[in-house]
């Protein structure tokens, strides 16, 4: 699969189409399945849910007034291909599982997306041997990848500086955020509905389930699923269960190529990642619609959606601060935090980052670029936690740590949510299959 790319007509329906949910009476309604958090993981987890038990009541509630706020829509759109993830583990399985459903979506959906591949790039002799164990990772992981030298690399990326490289053609682009439309539209065709503009700010169990109340109106639900991302820690205990984990905001700040300077990067460009540290490190990003970003680095966000750099929530930076176990990790990784801090503020320093891939890179090519937020799970012990999290509880499915490649591996984590669903729901789903 060396490259695919999709784009739909302009004006053909699935392009054009939106979600809508009917209102309901002001009354309590009960409902089978209630997901609270429109994000991918989200609506993926009611898509698949709803074709599995089509008769199943399902209900998602967003807090914004529209899907795909906040993580899912400031993502780089990567399609991630699984090669850095320990074979075995839910990301390793999730994503080429995932990866594969959400191309065959895109497809169905008129969703444009390009399977342009990507290059991880050793810049000296150091890093070989991590490049070489991330080959072999990906082919334990059944990813698509050859080393291609430098060569190679001056072929597929001429303006890329390195003395080896790997390229993983199981990688590719898409907006998440004209994915998630694409689910909604989807959830209320087949049944279900999608609620905005509803954050869920009490939860009280009873004998039937769950009783959620939204500022509008009330609902009852047999089974809730907390897919709240950014809040998933505070959902969690709202509705009952401290996960012993706490959601550590990292934002993720970029710049992007001015558009005579794209010619630059023709698809994906990364570095060799540190192994000790949970984040790609500064790379090159084509966009879907053409736009090169490049970014991104990760400091520690002042509130959980403070995407501004001037930008603080008090509540959230006192939560974070008074946490034992981010203290934990800020003396394990000082170093490279106090490195991450500087990008942030010196662009000087940032092109630096960005050249040691890309030398003829200058900073007046460079223009800011809106940032995102990535909600980190940091358990008690101050480690971060490395792979997928879903907690099940009496009532509750949560969602617990779903960082990159969580967007890929969305409909994957669905379907498997949505197989803990049918287990908790045996009679009802039974009836529905």
């Amino acid at each position: 699969m060396r490259s695919q790319r999709y784009k739909p007509r302009p004006n053909s329906p699935a392009a054009t189409a939106r979600y809508t949910c009917a209102p309901r009476e002001h009354r309590v309604h009960t409902h089978d399945v209630t997901i609270i958090g429109a994000g991918i993981v989200g609506l993926a987890t009611a898509f698949q849910t709803l074709l599995a038990h089509p008769g199943l009541d399902v209900l998602v509630l967003e807090k914004e007034d529209r899907v795909a706020f906040h993580q899912t829509g400031h993502n780089s759109g990567v399609i991630h291909s699984g090669i850095y993830y320990k074979p075995g583990s839910l990301k390793s399985a999730n994503c080429r599982r995932g990866r594969a459903m959400l191309i065959d979506f895109c497809r169905e959906q008129a969703v444009p997306f390009d399977m342009c591949g990507k290059v991880i790039v050793a810049v000296n002799e150091r890093e070989l041997p991590a490049l070489d164990r991330i080959h072999q990772r990906g082919l334990a992981n059944g990813v698509d990848c050859v080393r291609v030298g430098r060569a190679g690399l001056a072929e597929l990326e001429p303006h890329a500086a390195g003395i080896d490289a790997l390229h993983v053609r199981d990688a590719g682009i898409v907006s998440y955020r004209a994915v998630c439309e694409a689910l909604a539209r989807r959830i209320g065709q087949i049944g279900g509905c999608v609620q905005c503009g509803a954050p869920v700010h009490e939860a009280t169990p009873d004998r039937s389930g769950v009783l959620l109340s939204t500022p509008a109106r009330r609902f009852r639900s047999r089974l809730v699923v907390n897919c709240g991302g950014l809040q998933s820690d505070r959902v969690a205990r709202l509705l009952g269960r401290d996960v012993g984990l706490r959601i550590v905001p990292f934002r993720g700040e970029y710049y992007e190529l001015r558009h005579d300077a794209r010619h630059l990067c023709r698809n994906l460009i990364y570095p060799v990642p540190d192994p000790a540290f949970p984040f790609l490190g500064v790379h090159f990003t084509r966009m879907i619609d053409g736009s090169v970003e490049c970014g991104p680095n990760a400091v520690l966000a002042l509130g959980r959606e403070a995407y501004a750099k001037d930008q603080m929530h008090v509540p959230d930076l006192a939560e974070t601060l008074g946490y034992p176990a981010f203290w934990k990790l800020a003396r394990k990784h000082w170093r490279t935090g106090a490195g991450e801090v500087w990008r942030s503020v010196s662009k000087s320093a940032f092109v630096r980052a960005l050249q040691r891939l890309m030398p003829e890179v200058q900073a007046d090519q460079l223009e800011p670029a809106p940032a995102g937020i990535r909600a980190q799970a940091l358990g008690d012990d101050g480690a971060l936690l490395d792979d997928f999290a879903i907690i099940e509880d009496q009532g509750v499915i949560n969602v617990c740590n779903a960082p990159s490649p969580a967007a890929t591996s969305s409909l994957s984590i669905g379907l498997s949510i949505s197989e803990l669903i049918a287990r908790r729901l045996p009679r009802t789903a039974a009836a529905t299959a």
